[in-house]
This record gives C-alpha cells, sequence and structure tokens, in this order.
C-alpha cells in the first residue's frame, strides 16, 4: 500500500509571493521509497495522494517587525502613522529594534515629508519599488495601541465553502488543492496548515490519517529602500511612460548588471543571512521583482545556474517582453552536476532590440591557445593549471528598433554590441585577472574593427578600482610600474606594453564625478571614491566592501543620461550585510541610461 513516511518544509517560515513546495517522502507498495508525486491521473494500485492547504485565522490580529519580519510586532511608530508612512513598515518587535533601525526608519519620515508630488505618491515614481503586501494587508491590533480598520485582512478564501473547523478562536480556511502553494497578502500574520493523505481513487476516501504540518505566522516580502534613477548633467530624466509604465525618451535605452549570486553559492559564507532569506525559492522571487522593477530595457545579470535559466528566469522573464540568451561556464575545473553550473545570461526587450548575433567568450580555450603558441612544453601543464578557471564571457549584437534622434543614420541599421562577463574571482591569481580582462577587450577590438558599431561592456569583474584589470578597462593601458604585474609566474603579461587596447571605453558610474548631476547628486558624491571615481562598494558582506562590478561604455558614440543611485552603508541595516532579506545578493545592481550620439572619429 502507498504509504506518507514524511512531510517536511525546508523552512517554516512563509513569505508572500514564494512559493512552499513540501518534501512528501512515501513508500511504494513495492516498498521503494520516494519523493515522486502521485497524483488522481497516475494512481499506484487505485491509490493516489491528496493534498490540502488551509490558512489557520485566529480571532485575535498579529502585526510583524518592519525589520525582523519573523518576530510579532510589539510598537508601532505613532510618526509613521501620522505622516501616512505604509502601515507595515511602522511596526517593530522592540525598543531595541526601533532604536536600532533609527537611522534609516526615520528616512521614511523624511520621504513622507516630501511625497506630495503630482501622482500624489511619491514612492511610484522610483526604480525598484517590488513590494508585494499591497494596501491594507497588515492585520494588528497591538498592546497599548490603537486598532486600525484599514489593518484588517479579508477573509475571503479560495473555497469559502469548506470551513475544516472552529474552535478555540480559530477558523481553518481551505486556501489551496495541490502539493504547492503561494502564500498571498491575505495570509499575513495566519500560520497555514497542509495536509497530505492517501486516497482510493474508487471511493475518495482517505486511507488512514492524513500527514500534516504547520508553518510560522505568513510574513510580507521585505521591501528594501527604493533606488531612484538620477539624471546627469543637472536635467532631470524627461519623457514619457510606456505601456508598462517605463520611463523613456526617444533614442535612449537602459542597460542593467546585476551578480544575482548563484544558490550554489549562497552557503555558510552568508550564516548572517537568515535561513529562509537566503532559500532559493525566496530569492528567486525577491530578484525577479527587484529586476522587473527596474524596466531596464537590456539585463546582464551574473551567476546564473543553467537550470534557473531554464526554469526559472528565462520563461518568467519573457512574460514581461524579455528574450534571454545564456552562457554557461566551462566544465572542466567544476566536475559536479552540469545543470547547475553558473555563467552570464542578457535579456533584452523585444519591443526595444531585436537579436543580430552573439560571440561565446571561453576563457579556457584561449588558455589552451596561448600556452600552445607561447609557454614551453614543460610548463604547459602549470600554466593550464593556473590559467583555466572556467570563466566565459557572452557578446550580443542587438539593433535597435526605436528612433536615434541627432544621428544622421537614415536608412542605416542602429546596431549595439553588449558584453557580458564574469571574471575570475582568486585575489592571488591577479596576473589570471588581467589576462581574461585582456582577451575580452581584443575580442571587441575585432568587432569594432568590423563594423561601427557603439559597446557596453558589463559584469563582475572581481577587480577593485585601481587595480590594472579596471585601469586596463577605464584608460586603456596599464602602467608598467603596476603592482599587479609583479604577478606573473608564465611571463603571460610580459612585455607590459602588449597590455593595451583601443576601444575608448569609460566607467558610466564615473559620471557622478565627473559632470554635474540632477537631483541627489551632493548626496552620491559621497558614495563615490573620489581618486578613482567609482563607487565606494558594489558587494558588501561581512569579510569585503568594495567595488567588483561595473558598466563601461564607449564614449565616442554613447552618452549617459541618467544613473541608479548607488546604495549608502546607512542603506543596508547595520547590524547586517548582503545577502539580507531585502537584498538577495551580495553584490548590487547597476543600471545606466544611455543615448546614441554622433560618432567622432577615432
Amino acid at each position: 500500500m502507498l504509504t506518507v513516511l514524511r512531510v517536511h518544509l525546508p523552512s517554516d517560515i512563509p513569505i508572500v509571493g514564494c512559493e512552499l513546495t513540501p518534501y512528501v517522502l512515501l513508500r511504494r507498495p513495492d516498498n521503494n521509497v520516494t519523493t515522486d508525486d502521485v497524483p488522481e491521473s497516475a494512481p499506484i494500485e487505485s491509490h493516489f495522494l491528496r493534498y490540502k492547504w488551509y490558512r489557520i485565522q485566529s480571532d485575535k490580529k498579529v502585526a510583524v517587525c518592519s525589520v525582523h519580519p519573523s518576530e510579532q510586532a510589539t510598537l508601532q511608530c505613532v510618526v509613521c502613522v501620522k505622516a501616512k508612512v505604509s502601515i507595515p513598515k511602522s511596526y517593530h518587535c522592540s525598543s531595541k529594534c526601533f532604536s536600532d533601525a533609527w537611522s534609516h526608519h526615520r528616512t521614511l519620515h523624511e520621504r513622507a515629508a516630501n511625497a506630495i508630488n503630482e501622482s500624489g505618491n511619491e514612492e511610484d515614481e522610483m526604480f525598484g519599488r517590488f513590494s508585494s503586501t499591497g494596501s491594507g494587508v497588515c492585520t494588528t491590533s497591538l498592546s497599548g495601541s490603537l486598532s486600525l480598520p484599514s489593518m484588517s485582512n479579508a477573509s475571503t478564501a479560495i473555497y469559502p465553502a469548506v470551513v475544516a473547523q472552529r474552535s478555540g478562536g480559530e477558523t481553518w480556511f481551505e486556501v489551496g488543492r495541490s502539493k504547492t502553494y503561494t502564500p498571498m497578502a491575505d495570509d499575513i500574520g495566519h500560520v497555514l496548515k497542509f495536509e497530505c493523505c492517501v486516497v482510493d481513487v474508487e471511493t475518495k476516501i482517505p486511507l488512514g490519517p492524513s500527514s500534516t504540518l504547520l508553518t510560522s505566522r505568513v510574513i510580507p516580502a521585505p521591501s528594501p529602500t527604493p533606488r531612484r534613477l538620477i539624471s546627469i548633467a543637472g536635467a532631470n530624466v524627461t519623457g514619457h511612460s510606456d505601456s508598462e509604465g517605463r520611463l523613456s525618451t526617444s533614442g535612449t535605452f537602459s542597460v542593467l548588471s546585476y551578480n544575482i549570486l548563484s544558490d550554489s553559492y549562497a552557503s555558510d559564507l552568508y550564516s548572517y543571512c537568515p535561513s529562509w532569506a537566503l532559500s532559493w525559492p525566496y530569492r528567486r522571487q525577491n530578484l525577479l521583482r527587484e529586476i522587473v522593477g527596474y524596466r531596464a530595457d537590456i539585463v546582464c545579470l551574473q551567476e546564473v545556474q543553467g537550470d534557473h535559466f531554464d526554469e526559472f528566469f528565462s520563461p518568467e522573464l519573457d512574460k514581461h517582453g524579455y528574450f534571454g540568451i545564456f552562457k554557461r561556464k566551462t566544465n572542466e575545473v567544476y566536475a559536479g552536476n552540469s545543470s547547475i553550473v553558473d555563467g552570464c545570461a542578457t535579456f533584452f526587450r523585444r519591443e526595444r532590440f531585436s537579436h543580430v548575433k552573439k560571440y561565446e567568450v571561453e576563457f579556457n580555450k584561449a588558455a589552451q591557445s596561448l600556452t600552445e603558441a607561447v609557454v614551453p612544453g614543460a610548463q604547459k601543464k602549470l600554466a593550464l593549471n593556473r590559467l583555466v578557471k572556467d570563466n566565459v564571457a557572452l557578446i550580443v549584437v542587438l539593433e535597435a528598433k526605436f528612433g536615434i534622434q541627432g544621428v544622421d543614420n537614415m536608412g542605416k541599421r542602429q546596431l549595439l554590441c553588449v558584453a557580458n562577463t564574469h571574471v575570475n574571482v582568486q585575489q592571488e591569481l591577479k596576473d589570471v585577472k588581467i589576462w581574461q580582462v585582456h582577451t575580452l577587450l581584443k575580442g571587441l577590438e575585432k568587432i569594432a574593427n568590423s563594423a561601427d558599431i557603439p559597446m557596453l561592456v558589463c559584469g563582475d569583474f572581481n577587480s577593485t578600482p585601481g587595480s590594472a584589470p579596471h585601469a586596463l578597462l577605464a584608460i586603456g593601458k596599464v602602467d608598467q610600474a603596476h603592482p599587479d604585474l609583479s604577478v606573473d609566474p608564465l611571463g603571460i603579461l610580459r612585455p607590459p606594453a602588449k597590455l593595451f587596447h583601443q576601444l575608448p571605453l569609460v566607467s558610466a558610474y564615473s559620471s557622478f564625478s565627473r559632470f554635474g548631476a540632477g537631483f541627489g547628486f551632493e548626496q552620491h558624491k559621497k558614495r563615490m571614491d573620489a581618486i578613482t571615481h567609482e563607487p565606494l562598494f558594489t558587494s558588501c558582506t561581512r569579510d569585503f566592501i568594495g567595488t567588483l562590478d561595473y558598466i563601461f561604455y564607449t564614449a565616442d558614440s554613447l552618452t549617459v543620461e541618467s544613473l541608479l543611485e548607488l546604495l549608502d552603508e546607512d542603506s543596508l541595516r547595520k547590524d547586517t550585510a548582503l545577502p539580507s532579506p531585502e537584498w538577495s545578493s551580495d553584490h548590487i545592481a547597476l543600471l545606466a541610461e544611455f543615448r546614441c550620439m554622433p560618432r567622432m572619429k577615432r
């Protein structure tokens, strides 16, 4: 007989919008143990599994802490209520929690004070506003505070006729009949119950008792501080909103670059992040909301697992009008499951661009060619061991479907070349980093020489500002006295004079320092390094804080119109780092809006 041995959830903290998938262990009639589903359409010996989800709704309303959403709130900020700040953000679990979060929390009051604008909602004008909590979803009546009418949950169930029981001040509403369940806003503050039983196909009667589990209270998805799009050169971003509400101007396009942190790397290194916030079911939804919220025309992602591209990002972003191209890292160093090997994924809006061509750069192949050509035979194996690191770059050539104002290109195709890469991470292999970046740039030079085409170079270069790889990208050459060149056991960087390129690349985010900017310029000067003109950080963990990610562009054909504002350390909870419940990667996203312009002769 079919028997349920165990039901289990990877995390017992359910979050709104994040699918819950219980682990159900079965013993089949042949005594084999499996986790495969047994639906009614494919029964085993006339038996199948039936699933039900219930929301246990208590008469006692409960609010959750805005800082520690797994904790019940005990106090509410009165200023937030008076200033009409989003109600869920006003709750805290203790006075210490409120005190610790004050430097961040008071910005909500400041934003609310300046919220009067044409739309009447200041946050609607911010990129990255992707809270899934909605309005009127927080259920609370705090001790010593007033209960607000707008804070009650609706009690409408998916199956309103089915109420399992009511006893002891609790009502069980049936909310789902599949193995998985995605908590909704109405579930916030309530416990969910999962029920699984073996059922006879003919009689539809359960055979034996049901296996059940209870979750903790459902919490809203934490909402990070919204990030503004800040114009460069003192002008406000102007234009019109398209059918999706995306701000656009004729001839401009936006590019996002983001290392999303592969699930295979989200390990004990980030033990400071709550386990539920580090789980992939939560992170993938949080990342998707963030990426979609930025509304970029081109999206360059790094550390995308192959299975996650195929099963999640590609189909989900397709729903938002994106087409995706993926390049998996070569699988020579890592010999595990090839489906979870990560790589680079580039997406673009189908309504804005069409795909013309792609180039795949495998640094392993380049390493083999290099060692065959210049490394003595006795050192070839040593050279390959040092150079072969599985890193790749994905280069796509796109054609714009929109007009380019101010450019005499009547009858000409407006092409754009976008490179997306993730450079080797090992800090001691400085020569490998320089060589990989140089190899990529030389490949891009060949494309530039064959076509008059603007270029973007995006990615995680695992190189800080002022390093040799950064110098090669930003100024086109590396000083022969640069300390990074002292690490060259294979002699692949000699002579140093060969480390140059002729692409007129400029870092997009250096525009904050090189030009005047619009709203928030003075604030962002504090977030930039005064010497390198790069952000103070694009990655922030307990062990490292610094800049590793960049968007470079060819300055003779593109100009920066606006940039996504940077985070500062005050924007991150002072008792945590990245990743966090609000931000699901150990890197932050970079976004720049560009305009094509008449090309200057080189």
